[in-house]
């Protein structure tokens, strides 16, 4: 059974850090792309960085140079380093996974695995 379990969200003044992460466990050694969407009161959901199996990185424009997505694969631990955080990032981050070996999948719906959520509001 796959478990993703996202915490180190919470509350930030705008120029703030934040630090995210989601705790995988069932993923087993097959290769599979993670990554963190979000959404906000009022809008869709939309997808944030992404790390694929063989560890490459993409990022939304929105978040490019201010956010980076990392990997622990000793303790199966998926990261969001968020710096510089905006208004506009206030939001509920999702941590997400999806079997596959190229690539990450274009829309949410390609990911089978999705964890519970962690709230970010920046003032």
């Amino acid at each position: 059974q796959v478990q993703l379990v996202e915490s180190g969200g919470g509350s930030v003044q705008a120029g703030g850090s934040l630090r995210l992460s989601c705790a995988a466990s069932g993923l087993g050694y097959s290769g599979h792309c993670m990554g963190w969407f979000r959404r906000a009161p009022g809008k869709e959901r939309e997808k944030v960085a992404f790390s694929t199996s063989d560890g490459s990185t993409t990022y939304a424009d929105s978040v490019k140079g201010r956010f980076t997505i990392s990997k622990d694969n000793d303790l199966n631990t998926l990261y969001l380093q968020m710096n510089s955080l905006e208004f506009e990032d206030t939001a509920m981050y999702y941590c997400a996974a999806a079997r596959r070996w190229v690539g990450c999948p274009g829309i949410w719906s390609g990911y089978q695995y999705w964890g519970q959520g962690t709230q970010v509001t920046v003032s």
